[in-house]
Order: C-alpha cells, then sequence, then structure tokens
C-alpha cells in the first residue's frame, strides 16, 4: 500500500490499537496453555514438565486470564470514549453484519470466558493467580460446580478460538484481496495519531 493511502484511512485510536494487539497476544498464550492443559491433563503435565513446570503452566495461563478480563474492560471503556472509525470504502450489508456480530461475540467472550475461569478456578478451591499475586476467589468452593464451569471454560475456548480464527480470515482477506483499509483501522503504520 502506498503512504498516501496509509494516511486517508481511517484509523482506530492509538489507545485502542495496542489493547487489541496486546489484548490478542495475550488470548494467543492463554488458548495455546489452555490446550496444552486440556490435552495433557493435570497428570500428564506433572509427568511432561514436573510439579514446578505444571505450576508456571497454570499461573500463566490464570494470569493472562486476568489481564485479558482487566484489558477488556478497558477496551470497552474506550470503545464507548471514542466509538469506531468509519470505513474508507463502503462494505456490503452481509458483511458489514458479520464484522460487527464477530466483534460483539468476541468482547462478550473475552470477558465473560475469563470470569468463568475465575469463578470455576475458585469454586475448585484453587487459588486465582495474576503472577505472583494471589487474587480473592470471590465464590464459594463447590467441587460440583467447578466441574460445569470448567466445561464451559473449555466450551468458549473453542468458540473464540474460531471466532478469531475467522476474524484474522476476513483482516487477511481485507488486506490482501480487498484492499479496502478495513485492516489498516487496527495497524500502525504510516501512524500520525
Amino acid at each position: 500500500m502506498d503512504t498516501e493511502n496509509a494516511q486517508r484511512w481511517p484509523r482506530y485510536a492509538r489507545s485502542q490499537r495496542v489493547l487489541h494487539w496486546l489484548i490478542a497476544a495475550l488470548v494467543l498464550g492463554a488458548l495455546v496453555l489452555g490446550g496444552t492443559i486440556g490435552w495433557f491433563g493435570f497428570e500428564g503435565l506433572q509427568e511432561r514438565f514436573g510439579a514446578a513446570g505444571t505450576d508456571r503452566i497454570y499461573t500463566w495461563h490464570k494470569s493472562f486470564g486476568v489481564l485479558i478480563l482487566f484489558l477488556m474492560v478497558a477496551r470497552v471503556g474506550l470503545r464507548l470514549r471514542h466509538g469506531k472509525p468509519p470505513y474508507a470504502m463502503a462494505l456490503p450489508r452481509a458483511q458489514r453484519i458479520a464484522a460487527e456480530s464477530v466483534h460483539g461475540l468476541l468482547y462478550v467472550l473475552l470477558i465473560v470466558m475469563p470470569v468463568i475461569g475465575w469463578w470455576a478456578t475458585a469454586a475448585g478451591g484453587y487459588p486465582v493467580q495474576l503472577g505472583p499475586l494471589f487474587l480473592p476467589g470471590l465464590f464459594p468452593e463447590n467441587e460440583a460446580l467447578s466441574e460445569v464451569l470448567f466445561g464451559w471454560h473449555r466450551a468458549l475456548g473453542i468458540a473464540i478460538t474460531l471466532l478469531a480464527l475467522g476474524h484474522i480470515a476476513a483482516a487477511l482477506h481485507h488486506a490482501l484481496v480487498r484492499r479496502d483499509g478495513v485492516m489498516q483501522r487496527m495497524t500502525f503504520g504510516g501512524d500520525r495519531s
């Protein structure tokens, strides 16, 4: 894309773009760690990574989830404050509806999933962590409820993975095929704002 086009594409506020990419990295990390936990299970993790490695995997996964929750709340606040930029070129109605639906679902799920993870963890009697900090459980222990909530947590992880893959595919389609400035709304190249 030429410099002239890069300067004319409408963009999200810089703070929104920073949070988007930071949350994307944290979601990728949380999904990889969560998938590792799901694939191996607790006993399998201990056999493969030892007790200390297993603790680190769980701590990082929980920490990423807590950070995602806090950053998503900030992102919603920024969205309410700054709104979203217009499209440089009109999108077909079906694409606009699909984009808004996927974005809306990602916003909701990226808030709901960490809350359910926090609830499931506390209900299972496990510590809720942000790095070395232990956060309040906020929910009473209930092992049966914890198992149900962890099931929902896993299902939401799959849903978020599918939505994120669709989101990435659409962004690449707009950047490489349509070249319509949609992806540039969230990028930093040629940024002056």
